[in-house]
């Protein structure tokens, strides 16, 4: 049976979708076209066709990526009012840290790939960070200074990185445990 041709925005989007996963878990360099259209259930013509190059589907990836995080940021703002940020330390130490990486933030599985890319990458990731952190800055309860809020982004995308890292399941836990101390100190 033929793969389908992959026309239109679900073709699209299941591509973005598929690039996102496999980024996060191979990292750039860990995954090929044939492997980012194969997983999407379409042929690497229609990768092509749709997302102009693996650099392309990557920024592509960055951006959706970082674009779930700001929808999640805002569903947490909008469900648990002044209380959301505690909630959100909570959620994202805690439920969002048992899903597999290839379903993980994109702060800590895509940031050093977006280092080591070209700069319209770095450039979409720098303005969807920026998008993120004024949404927390400006975010209902307590107002945070800019400052406040970097560290607390960085608190947060580091402590998943490293939580993910190690195999003592304790050592996990002592990682994140700390970083929920500090990012609700914040």
């Amino acid at each position: 049976m033929a793969r389908p041709k992959g026309t239109g925005a679900d073709a699209r989007d299941r591509l973005v979708a598929a690039a996102g996963r496999g980024f996060r878990k191979g990292g750039f360099g860990g995954i090929g076209v044939d492997a980012l259209a194969k997983e999407a259930g379409l042929t690497s013509g229609a990768f092509y066709a749709h997302l102009g190059s693996k650099a392309g589907a990557f920024r592509m990836a960055v951006d959706d990526g970082l674009g779930f995080l700001l929808n999640g940021i805002e569903d947490f703002q909008a469900r648990h009012g002044a209380d959301w940020r505690d909630k959100f330390v909570d959620f994202y130490l805690g439920d969002r840290m048992a899903t597999g990486l290839d379903e993980a933030c994109a702060l800590p599985t895509l940031t050093a790939d977006v280092a080591r890319a070209d700069d319209e990458t770095r450039h979409a990731y720098a303005e969807g960070l920026t998008e993120i952190v004024d949404k927390i800055a400006n975010g209902p309860g307590q107002r945070m200074s800019r400052d406040q809020v970097w560290a607390l982004v960085a608190v947060l995308s580091g402590a998943a990185g490293m939580a993910r890292a190690v195999t003592d399941p304790t050592l996990r836990e002592e990682v994140l445990a700390a970083a929920a101390q500090a990012a609700k100190a914040i």
